[in-house]
C-alpha cells in the first residue's frame, strides 16, 4: 500500500513534504487486486484513517510576502486598542467584502429546501441586474456588526460615506461622549494607506462630524488579522450561503440574519449613491491636507483632526 502513496512539497519550509494520494479507496482496491493483493475499499479506508490520511482542502496559510516593521505595528495597534477602551472611546474594524452580482446567478453553498433554487445556466456578469459592494463596520466592544451595501464602486468616498452613515445614525448614539474614533483597516483597497485621496475624504468626514479620527493600518499581507475578517464577515457569508441574490431586498434580509450564540447582531443599510472611479488627489489637495502623522511608522498611523472645534 505504501508504494501507491506519493509525497509532494507542502509549501511550508518547516514541513518538507506531504504524503498523499488522489486515488479513491475503490480505485486503490482495484489496483491492489490487479497486483495480486485483494483488499476491500472499507479496509483501505480504515487503514487510511489510522494513518491520518483524511480528505483535506488546501490551507491558505502561507504568507505571500513579508512587511518590514510588522511586529512593531501590531504592538502599536494593541496599544491603541487599550488606550481607546480605557478612555471609553470607540474603535471600529472596517473593510469591504468581495463584490457580488444581483440576479438569478449561481452562488456556492447548500441550503435545505423542498427543491433547488433555479439560476441561469451560465454566470455571465452581463446577465446580472447590478452589483452589491458590502462595506462592513465591526464594533468589537459591543459585538455589533453593520453592513452598508453600495451599488456602484468601492472607492474611498464610498468608504467614508459608509462611516458617515454609521456614525450619524448608530455610532454617536452608542458613544455620545466620544472624543476620538479609532479605525482599524487594511493597507489597500478603498482605504489604502498610500493614497492621498482617502486621507482627503477622511478629513472631510472628520470636519463634518467634528471628532478626531485615528487610522491604524494592518501591515501588508496581514489583512486576515483585522478583527472584521474573523468576527463579522464569516457570519455574513454563512447567512447568505446557497441563497440566490435575486433582489436587493433579499440580500438585506439575509445579511441582517448574521448572528452568533455569543451575541453578535448585524444591521444593514443601502447606500444608493454613484461613485466615480479614478479620482486622484491634486497638488492642491495634497498641500491642504492637515493629516497628522505619527513619529513612529507614519505610513500606517495618522490622525484626521477637525479643522473647526
Amino acid at each position: 500500500m505504501n508504494s501507491l502513496l506519493e509525497t509532494r512539497t507542502a509549501g511550508d519550509p518547516d514541513d518538507e513534504s506531504v504524503v498523499f494520494t488522489d486515488l479513491s479507496p475503490a480505485t486503490l482496491s482495484d489496483t491492489l487486486d490487479n497486483m495480486g493483493t485483494p483488499v476491500c475499499p472499507d479496509t483501505i479506508r480504515d487503514w487510511m484513517d489510522e494513518r491520518n490520511l483524511r480528505l483535506r482542502k488546501i490551507a491558505k496559510v502561507v504568507a505571500g510576502g513579508s512587511s518590514d516593521d510588522r511586529d512593531a505595528q501590531f504592538v502599536k495597534i494593541a496599544g491603541f486598542i487599550d488606550q481607546y477602551e480605557a478612555a471609553g472611546n470607540p474603535y471600529f474594524s472596517v473593510d469591504s467584502k468581495a463584490k457580488e452580482h444581483l440576479g438569478n446567478l449561481f452562488r456556492a453553498g447548500r441550503v435545505r429546501c423542498s427543491r433547488a433554487f433555479r439560476a441561469f445556466d451560465h454566470d455571465f456578469p452581463s446577465w446580472a441586474d447590478g452589483v452589491i459592494i458590502p462595506h462592513g463596520i465591526y464594533d468589537r466592544v459591543r459585538n455589533r456588526g453593520h453592513i452598508n451595501i453600495g451599488l456602484s464602486h468601492d472607492t474611498s468616498l464610498f468608504a467614508c460615506d459608509s462611516l458617515r452613515w454609521y456614525w450619524n445614525r448608530i455610532g454617536k448614539r452608542c458613544y455620545p461622549n466620544a472624543t476620538s474614533i479609532l479605525l482599524l483597516c487594511d493597507c489597500g483597497g478603498s482605504n489604502a494607506a498610500h493614497t492621498y485621496i482617502f486621507k482627503h475624504d477622511l478629513q472631510t468626514l472628520c470636519d463634518e462630524i467634528g471628532i478626531e479620527i485615528r487610522i491604524a493600518h494592518y501591515p501588508s499581507y496581514c489583512s486576515k488579522y483585522n478583527p472584521i475578517e474573523r468576527r463579522l464577515f464569516p457570519h455574513i457569508t454563512r447567512a447568505c450561503t446557497g441563497m440566490l441574490f435575486d433582489t436587493l431586498e433579499t440580500v438585506v434580509e439575509l445579511m441582517r440574519k448574521a448572528s452568533t450564540r455569543t451575541g453578535l447582531q448585524t444591521t444593514v443599510n443601502v447606500i444608493r449613491n454613484l461613485y466615480e472611479t479614478g479620482r486622484n488627489a491634486t497638488d492642491e489637495i495634497k498641500q491642504s491636507l492637515t493629516t497628522v502623522f505619527d513619529d513612529r511608522l507614519p505610513k500606517w498611523n495618522y490622525r484626521a483632526i477637525p479643522s473647526r472645534p
